[in-house]
Parts: structure tokens; sequence; C-alpha cells
């Protein structure tokens, strides 16, 4: 991912502060070496003083004091604004104060300060909040601004979102794919990065598939388009990242109730300091002094800029990797995620199936030539997987039969082919001899006799043992939930070391083994729903954390759930998880430090220990800080050693 560049306005900023800084730092360096508001002596030498800090503080605060002013007149009073405004005034008419009865001039100074390391820390959450943003600005960019489509025997340039379904769009070089479809003319290799994270492009031919925002990188592609805009796969990314910020977790949700509560109150206990010993002793300027100082270090930024900055951070880090988390709730949710429950295939296997074992083996040219005769007009991925393994076109002028949940009968004259299951073989009292291997067995028979044997099973996915172990490792429980039988839900189980397993489930009965482990785990734990598929939407919805596989998994599934993972690597999963662990305990460091140093810096400015360059510190050093602690969020992570060949989805 490219590095973060500060913007025109960021720039611009940054020079302001610096210039005030230095002009500050001559000012106060001069005035404490020759006391400028002895240079002109007499009752109005403070004027001098006062004309040179005010320039600062207006080059610095213009801003401040202009939102403090619009939200007062907005009815937003009780902000960091009018904390700022109300403390740095206050010094200043403090300092008038005293050079008006003859005292020792003391306040310009610091009104000044308080201002100008306040934008430091405005600076700082600035580039914090713009950093974090540009792990997910890649996913921003990737919105098409144009389609090349053709009508007739032109190609018209048209906005997107009027291209209908069924049109061919003409995608150039160096072009953003600008909708979902298949390619029907040209190859070229796409550039996925900014939707899956992987560096390697991915190579597509006539009759594949392409998503949107997709770069085009060698040759010009035509594409026939399957979803209208607002349904496409960019659109909906989009559409993603703009709402994950509306979703807020419990601690910023706390943060946002403390502050309405925590400013008005100490308003009023500053105010009351001010006043109550005032009238007591007579002293006002040492304690209207005091309660400027204990309303500065009040201000609650470090905790309302630093925590919402801290999940943004994570959120922006997850899709660095191609993880796509709706909202800082599921964030901080997925830290405590402890049942991880997985569908099968697609998800833990790569939903390829492929011929693994043709029983006998002497017999296997023949054995695969029957099965991919009858298997030849069936679009089911086991026929699929035996046509190919064939290699051959499968003979003609053969009538196939369905035989609904046994089989297929494909039949020539007297020449008769039986291709199914051990039903199949049942019903025409054949005997039969089953493999000893584990997967979908297809049965075949000619003519009344039984021939052989075809094995074909699903292939785990070569992430999938790390993953699992990777979770178990970290204390979480491992559960597989499939419609596949016994045997090879128990294998699959035992060969990727998942801890529990539940097979022969229909749709609805994942729902129902869910609502079980959701009834059984303890209270503050999350339970993670992982699956692919358009029968996993429901499951998906009822986990406490859906996690949907986004690069194969289907739009309902994606729709459906909390996560994506775009790459369609389950190696995203210890890996959130490790990122959500990190933010949690950056967001806790926060809270306890900001509120310790406060709690500390307060008292000791109601008593007078400290003064307002303390106050300074409390507010605006321990807002940086945790700023700066925030951004350690988005640190390094690793994915995993191989990465998993890039694959279209939908």
């Amino acid at each position: 991912m490219k590095g973060y560049t500060m913007g025109r306005r960021e720039r611009k900023n940054l020079t302001r502060i610096l210039v005030a800084l230095v002009l500050f730092a001559v000012i106060f360096i001069v005035d404490k070496v020759v006391v400028l508001g002895e240079v002109f002596g007499g009752p109005y030498g403070w004027l001098f003083p006062f004309a040179l800090y005010l320039a600062v503080y207006l080059l610095i605060g213009y801003d401040v004091l202009w939102r403090a002013a619009r939200n007062i007149v907005r009815g937003q009073v009780l902000d960091e604004n009018f904390l700022m405004c109300v403390a740095t005034l206050g010094a200043f008419a403090l300092a008038i104060f005293r050079g008006v009865t003859g005292q020792e001039i003391e306040g310009f100074d610091e009104a000044c300060a308080v201002l100008l390391f306040y934008q430091v820390g405005e600076f700082f959450q600035s580039y914090a909040t713009g950093r974090s943003r540009s792990s997910i600005s890649a996913l921003m960019d990737i919105r098409p601004d144009s389609a090349n489509v053709k009508r007739g025997e032109r190609v018209e340039t048209v906005d997107p979102s009027e291209v209908q379904v069924g049109e061919i769009i003409v995608v150039n070089p160096g072009e953003k794919v600008p909708l979902d479809g298949c390619v029907v003319s040209g190859a070229s290799s796409l550039d996925t990065k900014a939707l899956t994270g992987e560096s390697l492009p991915r190579e597509v031919a006539a009759g594949g598939e392409v998503i949107s925002g997709c770069v085009n990188l060698v040759s010009q592609l035509e594409v026939r388009v399957e979803k209208p805009f607002y349904d496409s796969t960019v659109s909906k990314i989009l559409d993603l990242v703009e709402n994950a910020a509306e979703q807020k977790s419990h601690a910023e949700n706390f943060i946002t109730k403390f502050a309405r509560y925590y400013t008005p109150a100490v308003v009023l206990i500053a105010a009351a300091l001010a006043v109550i010993p005032s009238l007591i002793t007579g002293a006002w300027s040492e304690w209207v002094y005091r309660a400027l100082s204990f309303l500065v270090v009040s201000c609650p930024c470090a905790l309302v800029i630093s925590i919402p900055l801290s999940f943004f951070a994570g959120i922006g880090a997850a899709s660095r990797y191609g993880i796509l988390i709706k909202g800082s709730n599921y964030l901080e949710k997925f830290n405590s995620a402890g049942i991880f429950v997985f569908d099968k295939t697609g998800t833990l296997t790569r939903g390829n199936f492929a011929v693994t074992q043709v029983t006998p083996a002497k017999d296997r040219e023949e054995i695969l030539r029957l099965a991919a005769i009858a298997e030849s007009d069936s679009s089911h991925p086991i026929a699929a997987s035996i046509v190919a393994c064939y290699g051959k076109t499968p003979e003609k002028g053969y009538s196939l039969t369905n035989i609904a949940g046994e089989g297929v009968m494909a039949q020539r004259g007297e020449d008769v082919i039986l291709c199914g299951n051990e039903k199949l073989m049942q019903s025409r009292n054949i005997p039969f001899t089953a493999p000893s291997g584990v997967g979908t067995v297809v049965y075949v028979a000619r003519g009344g006799r039984f021939v052989g044997s075809v094995l074909v099973s699903d292939q785990p996915k070569e992430e999938s043992r790390e993953v699992i172990s990777a979770l178990n490792g970290m204390g979480c429980k491992t559960v597989m939930l499939t419609g596949d039988n016994e045997a090879i839900a128990s294998q699959v189980a035992k060969d990727l070391g998942v801890g529990e397993y539940k097979a022969s489930l229909l749709p609805q009965n994942k729902v129902e083994e869910v609502e079980k482990l959701l009834a059984e785990k303890p209270a503050r734990q999350a339970l993670c729903f992982v699956g692919d598929g358009i029968n996993d939407a429901p499951v998906l919805m009822r986990a406490d954390i859906g996690i949907a596989m986004g690069g194969i998994g289907s739009d309902a599934a994606i729709e459906a759930s909390d996560i994506v993972l775009m790459q369609d690597d389950l190696r995203g999963l210890p890996l959130a998880k490790r990122i959500a662990g990190k933010t949690m305990k950056i967001v806790l460091e926060n809270i306890l430090f900001s509120l310790a140093v406060k709690a500390i810096i307060l008292i000791l400015s109601a008593l007078g220990i400290t003064n307002m360059w303390f106050a300074v510190f409390g507010d605006v050093g321990v807002a940086v800080l945790a700023i700066l602690n925030a951004m350690r969020v988005n640190g390094k992570y690793l994915l995993g050693k191989k990465k998993p060949a890039p694959t279209a989805g939908k």
C-alpha cells in the first residue's frame, strides 16, 4: 500500500502551526530575558506583550474561536472549542487585569501555549486519521468513472449506472472494470489488489468472470454485463466501507455519553472553584487562574479523539489485507470471539470436486468412459469432475434418464449403463463392492453387472489446517457443520484438526446447531460463523459475528455477514483476531492513561500546586500520546507465508 501523503489543507495547517510556534518561541524567550512588560514602562507597559502575544493567539486560534462561536449559535455549547476559548480568553483577561492593577503580568504566554499545543494535537489527530484512512482509500478508488458500452456499431461512454444487464462493455488496458460480467472476447490480466489485497494479477479469458473494481492491465476485453451497477461488487463494497463508521463500538458509545455529562460537570466545578474560594479569601486572581488551569486539563480530547481513532486504525489495518469489517462494534466483538463455526464446502474445502480413486485400478479407463457417458449431460460438480477426469469426448447416441435420488441410466439399444449411488445398485439387485477411501462414491454397472466405482472428493484448502491450528492455539473452539455424510465429515475434521463436527445437516439444521452453541457458550464470548454459500445466509445472520468468503462467496452471504474475507483466504481469521486484540488493548491503555493523568493534574490544579503549563500537558500532551499510541494499530501484520491464487468472485 502506498504511504500516506498530506493534503493541501493539512500542509497549510502545518505551515501555520510552525510559523506560530517560531513566533511564540521568539517572543517567549525575549520576554523571559528582557521582560517585555517593562520595555516601555509606565502603567500601560503591559500593552506591548499583549499585542505581540495576541497576534500569535489570533494566528493559531482564529479557527477555534470561530468554531466555538458558531457552535454556540447552533446550541452546541459545551465542546472542546468552548473549553479552549473560555480557558485562553480567561487567561488573557486575567493577564490584562494583573497589568492594569500593576501586578506581575502572567497569562499571555500560557494562553497562547494552550491554543498552540491544542492545534498540534488536532494536527496529530488529522494526520493519524488520514494515515488510517489511506488504508481504506484504496477501496474507495475502485469506483469506476464511466463504462464503454457497445451499442450497434458505436462504442458509447456512459455512466456505469446507465448500462443494462446483457449489454457488452469494452474495457481497455489501464481502465477499471465498471460492472460485474463474463468475458466474451479477449484475454488479459487483472489487478485485483484494491479488492482483495492480493498482489499477483489474475488471468482471464473468454468465458471467465470479472468483477467490478479490478484494473485491466494488458489488452482489451469485451464483457457481457451480468449485474446492474447498484448490485455490482464495487457498489456493495463502497456502501460497506462508507457505512462502517456508523456501527460504533461499546467503548465509543461510552466515551460519547461520558463526554456529554463530563464536560458540563467540569465547567460547573471550574466556576465553583473560581468563585467560592475567592469570596472567602478575596484572592480572585489566584483562584480564577486555578479554575482556568482546571478547565484546560479537563478537556476530554484524549478520549474523544483517540478511542474512535484506534478503532478506525484497526479497521484500516484489516482492510490492507482484504479483510472488510463493517463497523467498530464488530471489531470490538471479534476480540472476544471464542467459538468459530465453519461451513465445509467452499470454506474449509475448495468446493472443487476431483476424482481421487477408481476401483479396480486395472479397469480405470473403461470405468471412467462408462461413467462419463452417463454423466455427460449433467451440470452437477461431481458429474463434471468425472467427465473432466476422463479427458475425452464421451460417446453420443445414448438416451439419458435421471433416476431421482439414485443416479442416471444411459441406454442405447440393448446396452444399458447405470451410474449412481448404492441405492441405484440395490434397487437393481446388483452386487457391488464399496471402495475403502472417504468421499462421494459413484458406482458403475453395465448390462446388470457391477463394473467398478469412482471416488470423488472435495479437497481441503491449503491454509485450512494452518488456520484451525492457529485458532485452537488461541484457545478458541472450532466446529464444522456440513451436509456431507458422517464418514466424509469425520475424515475432514480429523485431517484439519477441527474440534467438533456435525454431519448430514440441511440448511435449517445448521441454524439449529448454531442456536444450541449460542445457548451453551459463556455470555461474554462471541460465536463466529464462517461460510460462503447462499444457504449460509441465515446462519451468518444468527451468529454473533458472521464472516463471509468474499471472492467466491454469494451476494446473500456477503450482505448477511459482518466481516468479509475478500481474498477467500482463511488466514484472515487469526490475523483479524490479532488486529482486534491489539486494537482493544490500545483502547484500554488510552482510557486508563488519559483518565489517570487528567485526574492527577485536575487535583493538583485545584490545589494550586501546578500551573497552566502542566494543564497544557494534561490536555494536549495526553491527547498526543494517546493518538500516537492509537497509530500503533496500523503496524505490519503477517497474513501467511503462502498466498492463494486469486479467484474471481461474485
